[in-house]
């Protein structure tokens, strides 16, 4: 198996005042590719600042990340930005969609960072919308689509340039049930096709729709485990 996150030892160090608090103290976390994991944790419990850590989106007070081969603590910042355009794709609870812009313009934005010509960035922009079931929407602007849509939008973003790894934080968080259920049965969809996906939530019902789960506490990770309920659990949320 494929190695894609080696972390050994990262610790994360908040200075308050004359006080240090630990939002992480000793993480060692290993995902290979083709893996579902769900991090998952109450608030507090450090899991934003992994996944933060995980996208290079923050860095770490102590410790090793190797990410798809690569010393990811060593970096510059042009560096962890290519890292991050070229490595991760990324799912946020907000969407993060430029409302101007059609849907296919905003897929395919991290194209145009990635120097892609525009006739190409169009091409894939539409090949991912057609796989995240937006084929009639592509011309459509955010404010014009359902939340569920928007999100579709956002997830075909986070696939469209190919990524090592799509990181999704709280992806459900401002949806519906019945719309959750849909997306998540649409992450199920992009694994099933080979994509590696780090999903991190609060949500026990949200987490079970991962093979692995990795429950963090108090920035320790408290258990580390496969999902035996993992097929059974597929398009149900509770």
């Amino acid at each position: 198996m494929v190695k894609l996150i080696d972390i050994n030892g990262i610790q994360k160090v908040y200075k308050v005042g004359d006080e240090e608090v630990f939002a992480l103290k000793t993480i060692d976390l290993d995902i290979f590719k083709g893996e579902y994991v769900a991090l998952m944790g109450p608030s507090g419990s450090g899991k934003s600042t992994l996944m933060n850590i995980l996208g290079c989106l923050d860095s770490f007070t102590k410790g090793q990340y190797i990410l798809n081969g690569t010393d990811v603590s060593k970096m510059t910042e042009n560096d962890l930005a290519e890292v991050r355009n070229k490595e991760i794709g990324f799912v946020f609870q907000t969407f993060n969609l430029l409302p101007r812009m059609s849907a296919l313009e905003n897929v395919a934005l991290p194209l145009v960072y990635a120097g892609v010509n525009k006739k190409d960035r169009l091409e894939r922009a539409e090949e991912v919308l057609v796989q995240v079931g937006l084929k009639d929407r592509m011309k459509h602007k955010p404010n014009e689509l359902s939340g569920g849509q928007r999100q579709r939008v956002a997830i075909a973003r986070g696939l469209v340039n190919r990524p090592s790894i799509l990181l999704a934080d709280e992806p459900t968080g401002n949806l519906d049930t019945k719309t959750s259920v849909e997306i998540m049965e649409l992450f199920r969809d992009i694994h099933a096709k080979g994509n590696t996906i780090v999903l991190v939530t609060h949500e026990e019902d949200i987490a079970m729709n991962a093979k692995r789960i990795v429950r963090l506490r108090d920035g320790l990770i408290e258990s580390d485990s496969i999902n035996d309920k993992f097929e059974q659990s597929a398009h149900k949320i509770v």
